[in-house]
């Protein structure tokens, strides 16, 4: 397989992913699927968890994923960019899309580590609590399994971005090194 084709198949899984963590992200801004949580913290009232506004799925896994999943797509054209000064850039644009990978995967497991903020006696944050507690929530309805299901989609999505973004900048090191038709086969018999 070419270097170019590698970035092809590496673009394409990262732009379902962005857009995984993006629409993940924002759903996590609406517990119960109602937007009166969203309204009440913006007038100062907290009721939706912190790590919701950090933003990590819609900035770290997807905008700072997007960029680079563009560049990489363009790589692999062999009439925009698959070169060796292309496929040099697309190890920095890989760099770019490992740190808003890392910064997803960081808020992601904050979110599950820290639980969700939810009315059990007055709206709490159980973050301190044992993990058996959760059941006391009572509003919104299962934001427990809403808050984990959902943190744990952007979790698998930062981790598979991750992975990906760090095969591209190998990629794209063997492109600029070795042309970007360097076939893997004749080096590996």
């Amino acid at each position: 397989m070419c270097t170019g084709a590698c970035s092809k198949f590496i673009a394409v899984p990262l732009y379902i992913l962005a857009l995984v963590s993006i629409i993940c992200n924002i759903v996590l801004f609406f517990p119960d699927l109602q937007t009166k949580y969203a309204a009440e913290d913006r007038e100062g009232h907290p009721r939706i968890t912190e790590e919701v506004k950090y933003m990590g799925g819609v900035i770290g896994g997807g905008i700072m994923v997007l960029i680079p999943a563009i560049h990489i797509h363009l790589t692999s054209s062999g009439k925009c960019c698959a070169n060796r000064c292309g496929m040099f850039l697309s190890i920095g644009f890989a760099a770019a899309g490992v740190a808003g990978a890392v910064y997803s995967l960081s808020v992601a497991a904050l979110g599950l580590a820290n639980g969700p903020l939810c009315y059990w006696m007055d709206f709490k944050e159980l973050k301190d609590w044992k993990k058996h507690m959760w059941n006391w929530c009572i509003l919104p309805k299962d934001v427990v399994e809403f808050n984990v299901g959902l943190f744990s989609t952007l979790l698998v999505a930062a981790c598979l971005e991750l992975i990906l973004c760090l095969i591209q900048m190998i990629n794209g090191l063997f492109g600029c090194i070795c042309g970007t038709y360097f076939v893997c086969d004749t080096y590996l018999r």
